[in-house]
Order: structure tokens, then sequence, then C-alpha cells
């Protein structure tokens, strides 16, 4: 089993998906002790998708890992069955059968396939997010359901700011260590680009407290979640680096307690594949009642002040 990784254009490369792959692979092993944020991302996830009052045949959980928004799926009863998927073999393989390695961003999946997508903590290393947006709602059935969890844009301040203040004040120059993950407002327009009727983003923030800045850095190795940016520094960190960068987390940042926070943003997307029963919004100026009369207010024109009235 094993996922080949087209090439892309180089203007089109944040993420090396090839260090993607490897740091997932590595990490298959040690999800046990690290995974909790992938966790939390797939227990969320399981609210939105049970408030959608319908059942799913067949589900596709994206960027799988090791199978623990496949598990919590199974227990909701409404999934009859499960394609489990990764960039990473390994991690496919600890999901449980039926597994296949896939890469996000060229799905080996027939158009129509089904009737719910799923993916917690994965698309955020996706170079083409639009593509694969697009290639989602292709294979998703016509009505079929796509939610996604992932890392939002202000995920890891604390680390970014220290690492830009360390590299700057020891090496007089700084490099990308934290990648540039997707912005709220830009989530919302590429699912509207890439078809989807009533599409739904919205962020959450959750903070998780280290003793020092190693105990995050080995938290995000056995995630799997490592700086894989395309123009990443190669060479390894100076030890005079690390110290400035963990004197500097813990200056800016410590809690009264000492500890130091790293906050994640989840951005989660979800909307309907096309369908025909789908509810649309009706055509401009086909109302044949007020909303002020339903309000029990007073009509203001276009461009009239309060005082005016």
């Amino acid at each position: 089993m094993s996922a080949a990784i087209p090439q892309q254009p180089d203007d089109m490369l944040v993420f090396d998906r090839r260090a993607v792959a490897r740091h997932r692979a590595r990490a298959a092993g040690t999800l046990d002790a690290h995974g909790f944020l992938f966790a939390e991302i797939a227990a969320r996830m399981i609210d939105r998708i049970e408030d959608v009052a319908r059942g799913y045949p067949l589900a596709l959980d994206l960027g799988c890992h090791d199978g623990v928004l496949g598990r919590l799926l199974r227990a909701t009863g409404r999934v009859e069955h499960i394609v489990s998927a990764d960039l990473s073999p390994a991690m496919a393989g600890r999901a449980g059968l039926p597994a296949v390695a896939a890469d996000e961003e060229w799905l080996p999946f027939a158009d129509r396939s089904f009737d719910l997508v799923a993916s917690a903590g994965s698309l955020h290393w996706v170079n083409d997010l639009p593509g694969t947006l697009i290639q989602i709602r292709d294979v998703l059935k016509p009505d079929g359901f796509f939610v996604a969890s992932l890392i939002g844009g202000g995920s890891l301040i604390e680390l970014r700011q220290s690492f830009l203040a360390a590299e700057a004040r020891v090496e007089g120059a700084a490099s990308l260590h934290v990648s540039p993950f997707v912005d709220l407002r830009d989530a919302a327009g590429l699912m509207q680009r890439a078809g989807f009727a009533m599409p739904v983003v919205d962020l959450e923030t959750i903070t998780v407290t280290y003793g020092d800045v190693l105990g995050l850095m080995r938290d995000l190795r056995g995630m799997g979640e490592q700086n894989a940016l395309a123009a990443r520094r190669r060479k390894p960190l100076r030890r005079e680096t690390f110290a400035a960068l963990a004197e500097d987390y813990h200056t800016r940042f410590a809690l009264p307690d000492g500890r130091i926070p790293a906050t994640f943003e989840i951005v989660t997307l979800a909307g309907f594949a096309p369908g025909p029963d789908q509810p649309v919004p009706k055509r401009r100026g086909s109302a044949n009642a007020r909303l002020a009369e339903a309000l029990g207010t007073t009509e203001i024109p276009t461009g009239a002040k309060p005082e005016e009235r």
C-alpha cells in the first residue's frame, strides 16, 4: 500500500508533501501518546455531524491519522461503512480496513461515491486547497455532506513570534518555522468557489499548556505536525537559538503558574454537494410581505438615519 505524490508547479508549492508524508509515517507509532489534538477535533466534529438528521451508507475519513474520527463515526450508528484514507500508508494501516494510502490533493475515488466526507486535522497541509475542495465535492453523492476541521491561521502564534525573535537575536536573520495556515475569511470564500451548497465556516480556539517549549515541540513531532514548508530552514537549529527561543517564549507568554500556552485555532468547514431537493433562495424582489411588518417595527429607507424617520 503506497501513495505516489505527484509533482506540483513550483509556484504552487507552499508545503513539501513528501515531508508531510515522512512526518506522518514517523508519527504513526507515537500518536497514542501525542494525538490528543486530533482526538479533540474529531469529538467536536461528531457533534456537527449528528446535527444533520440523516444516515450515511458510505463515508470517507480523509486524512484519517490513526482512525480516531472513524471510530467515533461508527459509534454514532449513523454510518454503515467507512473508507479510511491517509497520505501515510502507516497511518492508514492503523485506521482499520478498508483503508487506502491516498494524497488529499489527488483523490483516487469515483465521482458520486460517498454520502459523507469528513476530515479531522489534515487539510491544512494541502497546497491546492481550492482544488481539493472541488474534488471532495465531486466524490460526494448529490446532497452528500462534507465537514472538515483544519488548523487555522492564528495557531501557534506564540511559537511563531518567539522563533522569529530568537533567530533575529542570535543569528541576525529569521526563517519560517510555523506554517501559514488557512484564514477564516479565506475559508468561507473557498467553500463558495468549490460549489458547496449551504456552506458554513466557523472558528474555535483550543489552548494547551506546557511546562516548557520542548514539551510543545515534542508533541508537534509526535503528531507529525512539525515544519513541512517547502522553503523551510534545512540545517539544524543552533543550541543558542533554541535557548533564546525558550527564554523568549517564557518571558512573553508564561502564565502565572509558570507554564506556557500554545494556541490552536480550529477552522471548521461544512456544506453539501448540490442536489435536486435542496432549498434555494428566492429570486430577489419576490417577497410578498415586508420584514418590518413581521418584526413589528418601522421601515427606514436606504440611506436614511434613524433620527430622520
